[in-house]
């Protein structure tokens, strides 16, 4: 009786193991998966929020466009 029981927890444990490696197969790389949250800033003139890569920094303050730089703080 306990060979069978053993048998039985060894089967389920093999099987267990591969089919967790069959749903790693599935999976897009981690690099993928990851999303990277950049910072939001507000322009200082309109008021519109902007990932910070995109905005134009002058003076101490962020800016969605040049027009915008150029016409300064509200």
């Amino acid at each position: 009786m306990i060979k069978i029981l053993l048998l039985i927890v060894v089967g389920f444990t093999v099987w267990a193991v591969i089919r967790a490696y069959q749903r790693s197969l599935n999976k897009p790389p981690s690099s993928a998966r990851e999303t990277i949250a950049e910072d939001m800033v507000k322009c200082a003139h309109c008021g519109v929020n902007l990932p910070r890569s995109e905005a134009i920094y002058s003076g101490g303050d962020f800016f969605c466009t040049p027009e915008h730089k150029q016409l300064g703080k509200k």
